[in-house]
């Protein structure tokens, strides 16, 4: 990997390679400890097969699906309180994601537009340059061409694979709620069959 040639293209993306970059941290190292954080901590699909044993006997619940269900079960008598225990849970286990996800999606859309205005500024360098009558004119217009091109190109290579990252992120929030939604179904079924024995 040729440093120097890195370092010469970083340069002249001008100013607005700074932001770029700053933005990137700002949308990865968040986006990727979310990803770990849902893949890593979240509802095990993979426990699945214990889940309906574990709702008849909610000690021996393990891991993150074991304590909904001991939370969940717990002094909930009728219908409308295990579905309101339910609701809390959602709101504790996916607001705090949903709310991350609004904040990467929103840096992931300012990364291709920062690129334009990296763009809007070369190209104001290029028309700058032309209506100068210098020898160094054709130097100006690279210089201009150069930074409106790299910048945008940063821009579109932050913002694609974020979008990637929400999308991975997307699929694992709706994968954790559709576990809710299967651990709140398990436990209906055993509160209707305690109330018409």
């Amino acid at each position: 990997m040729n440093w120097q040639a890195i370092v010469e293209v970083w340069i002249s993306g001008g100013w607005v390679m700074l932001p770029l970059a700053l933005l990137a941290l700002a949308i990865y190292i968040p986006g990727v400890h979310l990803f770990l954080q849902l893949r890593l901590g979240g509802l095990r699909l993979r426990s699945q097969h214990h889940w309906t044993a574990w709702v008849e006997d909610p000690h021996k619940g393990q891991g993150a699906a074991g304590e909904i269900l001991q939370h969940a079960l717990a002094g909930a008598s009728d219908e409308s309180a295990l579905r309101g225990r339910f609701q809390a849970i959602r709101q504790v286990q996916l607001q705090p994601i949903d709310q991350r996800l609004v904040l990467l999606q929103t840096l992931v859309t300012a990364a291709p537009l920062l690129g334009l205005l990296g763009t809007v500024i070369g190209m104001f360098d290029t028309f700058r340059a032309i209506g100068t009558e210098s020898g160094e004119t054709l130097r100006q217009v690279s210089a201009g061409v150069s930074t409106a091109l790299i910048t945008t190109q940063t821009g579109l290579f932050i913002a694609l694979p974020g979008l990637f990252l929400i999308l991975l992120i997307r699929r694992r929030r709706h994968a954790m709620d559709a576990s809710l939604a299967r651990l709140e179904g398990l436990c209906l079924i055993r509160l209707r069959r305690q109330t018409t024995a």
